[in-house]
């Protein structure tokens, strides 16, 4: 038997219409270094459609790639919209990618135009001799001669493009099974891999971004979207906004803790999202520059685990309560969410929090063992996490080029995180499977180290990884970022850690450095930090 309802597919196309003509009156604002250069989501709507005329122009009239190397502002959120809705392919490039990674994902997903802002324009530059596929590159917020293309490449003016548009467009009827965006991994191993992501999962995705256990984004919401459009799709705030109407202020390029903290006065946005070391800088900045943030009624965290410490004192001390999120690439990237359950209140309610968060309905978790057999959710049996769901991917793009990785397993993603479920459906990562130290026969999470070390009131960043050890197989080496201006004994940083720990876990290996190294999307690279050990350059105090 089948239902009686409308077979009304679940597009961008569908979001884009509705939070340009009902929601007509939010906004989306790009910060310039000084103000907010502002449109409504009406004038949002006639520029996307002078898009798409423009696009149809270049040739796009199928499911070409068109690729962004772009910051957060309007243009790329015009572009967001715009492409899938006209029935094509958008490909978010990592402008942090090395040169080679970024020629390989443009020529592997075949993209045929690029949009790229002016100020970046440079790093594209360098690989557009290897891209045989790209015909035209179409120049936001500066001048043509921003690019410089070889022969087979034609450079365009973005506003000169949209001013030969119309404000009309007729957007297609498209499958909501068909592919609508894609973004690459940031290829920790091996080339980048790419997700493809169809309108439905994005659809679906922006729902659980806007419901309650979710994200909690809605009309009433002037968001401030620091993580990148691309990486993961911004974590599907773009298409949320438009879901629900809610404004939206793009950083641009101003992502540093000081001209984040002029944007935060100036716009007053009600949350934001970003990964934990951009928390972490704006602590030092709120600490040296004090300022009132209580107009963000939560700030959502993802990306890697959140020290339990950054999230006390932006909630103790600045009144701003931060929400804990796990993610990926490959889930779209909501996968669960920290809200403790109804009635849980105090301490116990801290304990939620500190997790990784709940399931949605729409993601299906389970964890496995190293014998491949499923572990119970009792909040202590530890696994790999695998997950399956309407948005969570299936396999990676040309799948015939194989899987060497064995990420995908009976139907699930293997996601290379390793923890342990509560009855309750609760996550608790404790590491990544590439990252667990394994000492002597027992495992140390480097996650929990690194948060325990954090909490020091003169430490800024620490990174753990495992170093060889003759006798018990891999021992825990520290790397340690002072606070500007605090003296750190690592005697003292010790004993301290002793509290927190138990004594077999104590590493005896530390290092003082200025920077934990960053991956493309800000997340700690331990790969980097490894290859520093390997060399010898860093500066190690053993103790016994």
């Amino acid at each position: 038997m089948w239902s009686t309802m409308q077979d009304e597919p679940l597009t961008i196309t569908q979001l884009l219409r509705y939070g340009t003509t009902v929601t007509a009156s939010s906004q989306v604002g790009t910060w310039t270094g000084s103000e907010l250069r502002a449109e409504n989501y009406a004038e949002l709507g006639r520029r996307c459609a002078r898009l798409a005329h423009a696009l149809r122009g270049l040739g796009i009239d199928g499911d070409q790639r068109v690729g962004t190397f772009m910051w957060n502002n309007n243009e790329h959120l015009e572009a967001y919209l715009t492409v899938p809705s006209m029935g094509a392919v958008l490909h978010t490039l990592n402008i942090r990618l090395f040169p080679e990674q970024l020629a390989y994902v443009i020529d592997h997903a075949e993209d045929q135009v690029i949009l790229v802002d002016a100020s970046v324009a440079p790093l594209l530059n360098k690989i557009l001799a290897q891209c045989p596929t790209v015909r035209h590159v179409v120049v936001t917020n500066g001048p043509v001669g921003a690019v410089e293309a070889p022969a087979h490449i034609t450079v365009h003016s973005y506003e000169d493009l949209l001013a030969a548009g119309e404000d009309e467009f007729g957007w297609p009827e498209i499958d909501e099974r068909a592919a609508a965006a894609m973004c690459y991994t940031s290829g920790t191993t091996g080339n980048p891999k790419g997700v493809v992501y169809s309108h439905r999962s994005i659809w679906l995705h922006s729902a659980q971004v806007c419901m309650s256990d979710g994200m909690q984004l809605s009309g009433a919401d002037n968001a401030l979207v620091i993580v990148p459009q691309f990486h993961a799709m911004s974590w599907g705030m773009p298409y949320a906004a438009m879901m629900v109407g809610a404004s939206l202020v793009m950083p641009d390029r101003f992502l540093q803790p000081e001209p984040l903290a002029a944007i935060l006065a100036a716009t007053k946005p009600t949350m934001a999202a970003a990964v934990p070391t951009i928390w972490q800088g704006m602590l030092a900045q709120l600490e040296a520059h004090p300022q009132d943030i209580s107009h963000l009624r939560q700030v959502v965290v993802g990306g890697s685990a959140c020290p339990p410490a950054m999230m006390h004192k932006f909630e103790e001390v600045h009144h701003v309560p931060v929400i804990h999120a796990w993610g990926m690439t490959e889930t779209s990237p909501l996968g669960s969410v920290a809200r403790p359950p109804a009635g849980v209140t105090g301490d116990e309610a801290w304990d939620y929090r500190y997790t990784q968060g709940r399931f949605p309905a729409g993601v299906r978790a389970r964890i496995v063992g190293d014998d491949g057999a499923e572990r119970p959710w009792d909040g202590s049996a530890v696994g790999e996490l695998e997950v399956r769901g309407p948005w969570i991917a299936g396999a990676y793009y040309r799948p015939d080029e194989g899987d060497p990785e064995e990420k995908f397993r009976d139907g699930w993603l293997r996601t290379g995180d390793v923890g342990k479920i509560s009855a309750d459906g609760f996550l608790t990562l404790t590491d990544r499977s590439k990252d667990v130290i394994k000492s002597g026969g027992e495992w140390i999470s480097s996650v929990d180290l690194e948060n325990a070390i954090m909490a020091h009131p003169a430490v800024a960043e620490a990174a753990v990884i495992g170093v060889p050890d003759p006798k018990w197989d891999e021992r825990p080496l520290v790397a340690v970022v002072p606070k500007e201006g605090e003296q750190v004994d690592l005697a003292q940083l010790r004993e301290f850690l002793a509290e927190h720990v138990a004594k077999w876990q104590l590493p005896e290996h530390w290092a003082f450095i200025e920077e934990v190294p960053k991956t493309s999307v800000g997340k700690f690279d331990k790969k980097r930090l490894r290859a520093q050990h390997a060399e010898g350059s860093l500066n190690i105090t053993d103790f016994q």
